[in-house]
């Protein structure tokens, strides 16, 4: 098999699995707090404690993925095209 249809077919598997993925699961963990909705912090004693709350996720802790988000998007202006 020649090197760039096994590139192809590499990158269609990827594809379609990150496709997947956005289908089963629309909403991932935040990359700023890591899922947890807050920052952690620690008070003088070293003891962990939550910190402010996490302006990127509105303290959810999810975050709706790249490739949910471009479907949406697609889907929004599709059908707002054919009404």
């Amino acid at each position: 098999m020649p090197p760039a249809l096994l590139a192809i077919a590499f990158l269609l598997a990827i594809t379609f699995c990150y496709g997947g993925l956005c289908a089963a699961s629309p909403f991932g963990d935040c990359r700023k707090c890591r899922g947890w909705g807050h920052a952690i912090t620690t008070d003088r004693k070293g003891k962990a404690k939550r910190g402010k709350d996490c302006c990127r996720c509105k303290a959810t802790g999810k975050r709706i993925r790249v490739g949910r988000h471009l479907y949406n998007v697609a889907a929004r202006l599709h059908r707002d095209g054919t009404r």
